[in-house]
C-alpha cells in the first residue's frame, strides 16, 4: 500500500501512521499469536478515515477525531502484545524445552560433573585450535596414536581427550594417564555410543568455560587422519565468529531398525529425514560458536575410508577409519613428504 500524505494531512497523522507500521514490522516473528494485532490492524486499515487517506480525499473533523482514536487503540493493542512477547521471552528455559523435563535433565550438561579435569590447560594461553577428541576409557592405544601424530604436530594446537565412565566389566587407568599427559577429561556418565550426545555437549561446555579465548575448536574422532598442516593454513583465512563447517550431510534419514547401532525411534524423532548437519567424524567451529551456522564447507572432510595416498590426503582435511598402528604408519610418511605434493 503506497500512501501519499501531502500537506492536507497533519504531520501528527503521518507520524502516528509511520509508528504503527514500524511497530507491526518489528513484531514480526516474535513468539506469540498475533491474531489480536492483526484484527486491530485490519479494522484500522479498512476504516473510512484510512480509505480517505489512500484516495487522497480531505479528512473531515469527525474523521480526524476517529483516526486519532483508532490509532490510539491500535498502538495500545501493540503495546500489550509487546509486553506479552517480552514476558514470554523471559520464561524459564525448562518451560520452553521441546522435550520432557526428565529427558532435558538427562541431556543437559549441567547435570554432570568432571571426574578428571584440566582447568589450567588454557590458563596462560589462547590456542588457535583445540582438538576435542571423544574416546572410550579403554582406548589408550588410540589416544597414544593421536598424541604421536596430528595431536601434537603444532604448538598452536591443544589436544584434549574426553571420556565417560567405564562400564562395570571394564577397567581403565585414566588417573595415571591424566597425570602423565595432562590431556584427559572424564565425565560422570557411562561411556557408550548412546551417550555420545551428552559427551559432545560436555565438550562444548568445557571449551566455553575453560578455554573461551580459543580461536577455533574441532570435534574429531580418534580414528581419523587429520591433515593438521593444511587445516591450520586453511583456518587462518576462515571466519572467526559464527562459524562451523565439516562434511555436510543433506540426505540423512533415521534408522528404524531396533537392532541398528544408529536406531532412532519415532517417539524420539518422527520425521523421515534429518535436516542438513555436519558429520560427527570431524567438524570445525569458531570459538564463539553460539550454535549458528554461517558457512557451508567444501568437501575437505572425507568421511569414507580411503586407501592411503600421500598427495590425495594432502588435499583433504580429515579421512576416518584408521586403527592406531595404521595411523602411526600413515602419519610418518605423510608428515615427511606432504609439502612436496
Amino acid at each position: 500500500m503506497n500512501i501519499d500524505l501531502d500537506n492536507r494531512h497533519s504531520s501528527a497523522e503521518t507520524e502516528l501512521w509511520t509508528a504503527s507500521v514500524c511497530l507491526i514490522n518489528d513484531l514480526d516473528g516474535l513468539p506469540y499469536n498475533p491474531a489480536l494485532l492483526l484484527s486491530a490492524f485490519l479494522r484500522f486499515r479498512d476504516s473510512a478515515e484510512i480509505t480517505a487517506l489512500t484516495q487522497q480525499r480531505p479528512l473531515t473533523a469527525d474523521m480526524r477525531a476517529g483516526l486519532r482514536w483508532k490509532l490510539v487503540r491500535l498502538l495500545a493493542s501493540t503495546a500489550v502484545l509487546v509486553l506479552v512477547a517480552a514476558f514470554s521471552l523471559r520464561a524459564p528455559a525448562a518451560e520452553l524445552s521441546p522435550v520432557p523435563a526428565e529427558e532435558h535433565r538427562i541431556l543437559s550438561p549441567l547435570t554432570y560433573r568432571y571426574v578428571l579435569n584440566q582447568p589450567e590447560a588454557c590458563r596462560d594461553k589462547s590456542p588457535f585450535l583445540v582438538f576435542l577428541v571423544p574416546v572410550a576409557p579403554r582406548d589408550s592405544a588410540a589416544r597414544e596414536a593421536v598424541r604421536g601424530t596430528w595431536g601434537s604436530a603444532d604448538r598452536d594446537v591443544l589436544t584434549l581427550f574426553f571420556s565417560g565412565l567405564p562400564e562395570e566389566e571394564q577397567r581403565s587407568n585414566l588417573q595415571e594417564e591424566a597425570g602423565l599427559h595432562a590431556d584427559m577429561i572424564q565425565m560422570d556418565f557411562v561411556d557408550s555410543y548412546q551417550n555420545l550426545t551428552i559427551k559432545t555437549m560436555m565438550m562444548m561446555r568445557w571449551l566455553s568455560t575453560f578455554c573461551p579465548h580459543a580461536t577455533f575448536g574441532m570435534k574429531v574422532d580418534a580414528d581419523v587422519f587429520v591433515n593438521v598442516f593444511y587445516l591450520l593454513e586453511w583456518l587462518r583465512s576462515s571466519p572467526r565468529r559464527g562459524f562451523i563447517t565439516g562434511s555436510v550431510i543433506c540426505d540423512g534419514q533415521p534408522r528404524r531398525d531396533p537392532n541398528s547401532k544408529w536406531f532412532v525411534s519415532e517417539e524420539h524423532y518422527r520425521d523421515n529425514t534429518f535436516p542438513p548437519y555436519v558429520s560427527g567424524a570431524g567438524y570445525v567451529f569458531s570459538g564463539d560458536m553460539a550454535g549458528r551456522i554461517s558457512w557451508a564447507s567444501r568437501n575437505l572432510f572425507e568421511i569414507r575410508t580411503l586407501k592411503y595416498d600421500r598427495c590425495t590426503f594432502a588435499g583433504l582435511l580429515i579421512v576416518n577409519g584408521f586403527g592406531p598402528t595404521e595411523l602411526l604408519h600413515i602419519w610418518k610418511d605423510f608428515s615427511e613428504g606432504w609439502a612436496s605434493c
